[in-house]
């Protein structure tokens, strides 16, 4: 209003446009965390080829970064969930790598030891091992320079968390072969 002549009515319009998806992605986390603390979530069980998951997150990935995307390491892996939250928890840790990364995301899934483990790798700076259980907290995010365009909200990873908890899951993060961070899930195998 104060500059009518420095931007254009389409400019503005895919500024508004541009953060009322934003604005929307947050309330449906924070209704997503709400369900999950409250035990109201609906779930859709079924069995869910997770190594489709991660195919598909590696594609998404592929066409919307320049990122080297490695999942030679991914095998069959088949567990029991809702294969649409299991698709945010994919994605959450897919997008948390893709930010950090250098140049590289790596994923892979195998069964061992009666359990499915996903591992998500990325060659970024990692995260030091005193962040390592803070990062699963609500509205945290390490790097507090970061602007909300290069950053999310804080919620990701708590989504995570909740997510991995109501699958009977853990998650963990490491040290990554790459030099940066490892998110590994480690799923019960399918009953």
């Amino acid at each position: 209003r104060s500059h009518p002549d420095g931007t254009t009515t389409e400019e503005l319009a895919d500024v508004v446009l541009e953060e009322n998806i934003r604005l929307q992605q947050l309330v449906d986390d924070l209704l997503l965390l709400s369900k999950l603390d409250e035990g109201t979530l609906q779930m859709n069980v079924e069995t869910v080829d997770l190594d489709d998951v991660l195919f598909e997150e590696a594609d998404r990935l592929r066409a919307t970064t320049e990122l080297r995307v490695d999942t030679r390491g991914v095998s069959a892996g088949r567990v029991t969930g809702d294969r649409s939250q299991l698709q945010k928890l994919v994605r959450n840790i897919v997008d948390n790598a893709a930010r950090h990364a250098t140049g590289r995301v790596s994923m892979t899934l195998s069964e061992s030891d009666g359990r499915v483990v996903m591992t998500v790798d990325d060659d970024g700076r990692g995260i030091p091992p005193a962040e390592r259980d803070r990062i699963f907290e609500r509205f945290v995010r390490l790097d507090e320079s970061r602007d909300r365009d290069s950053g999310g909200s804080g919620l990701g990873l708590a989504i995570v968390s909740e997510i991995a908890t109501a699958h009977q899951a853990d998650v963990v993060v490491a040290d990554g072969a790459a030099g940066g961070a490892r998110f590994e899930v480690r799923f019960p195998a399918r009953s």
